[in-house]
């Protein structure tokens, strides 16, 4: 099931894209939500609610519609550095021993095809392909062979990044986790859907040109251990955004 985020009427609604079509999931049952995590918090018997619906429900045509991020304001959005093999050579890193954690802000996110706003004064911004997490089940030190039950879907992701800003510091937070620096989706892929998250082909395009292009199984730290070494640092809550690293092709590696 491909989950949405769209707006009707300046309204936040759920939804599910079928084919060309965006069923409005509280429009065919009452009972699910009109938002995304608190539709996650409901479980497995929400979700349920939502594939009956996503079969009976009246649909839109997509383009019709604006998309917006599938989680608004998540309490947390959680990025890996470094976590392809080829990206952490292109960029002259050695491999992590550990996953290079980061964060963006929740203003970071935008829905598919909303506009990337550059702030005054940056002048190196680009992008970075990713496979983002979205978390369905609140867990804390859960284990490997476990993680991927708190798992709610995947969405595809573009970890933006203005270079300069980013290594002003060590940290690099601060080229980051601007505004509308992290489009997401368009839909959140239900995990059922998607199959081995950590055999996904990955590709990015700049004006139709092929810029990056890789499969998630070139990842340093994959899909489980990741989420498994994050829940032994904080608490992860439905509806938490997870990105896991760019492959290699970034702007910030390429002359010009």
């Amino acid at each position: 099931m491909k989950l949405v985020t769209y707006q009707r009427n300046g309204e936040a609604r759920t939804g599910a894209l079928v084919d060309s079509q965006v069923i409005d999931l509280n429009n065919a049952d009452s009972n699910i939500p009109t938002d995304m995590i608190a539709l996650l918090n409901g479980g497995e018997n929400m979700l349920d609610a939502a594939r009956r619906a996503a079969e009976s429900g009246a649909g839109v045509d997509v383009d019709s519609v604006q998309l917006l991020a599938p989680v608004l304001r998540p309490g947390k959005v959680i990025c890996l550095g470094l976590n392809y093999r080829a990206h952490a050579d292109e960029a002259g890193f050695e491999h992590p021993k550990y996953p290079v954690l980061f964060h963006k802000a929740a203003t970071s996110l935008i829905g598919h095809q909303q506009p990337i706003l550059i702030p005054p004064g940056a002048t190196h911004v680009d992008y970075e392909v990713e496979l983002a997490i979205i978390i369905g089940t609140r867990c804390k030190r859960v284990s490997e062979a476990n993680a991927l039950e708190c798992v709610a879907g995947y969405a595809g992701a573009n970890d933006v990044s203005e270079r300069e800003w980013q290594f002003r510091t060590p940290q690099w937070t601060t080229g980051k986790m601007l505004d509308t620096f992290c489009p997401l989706g368009p839909a959140l892929v239900t995990s059922d859907e998607v199959g081995d998250p950590n055999n996904l082909d990955i590709k990015l395009t700049l004006n139709g040109e092929v810029m990056q292009q890789d499969n998630t199984s070139d990842m340093i730290f994959n899909v489980p251990f990741t989420v498994h070494y994050i829940s032994q640092i904080c608490t992860l809550e439905p509806g938490d955004v997870i990105l896991t690293g760019t492959p290699s092709g970034i702007g910030g590696t390429r002359d010009p």
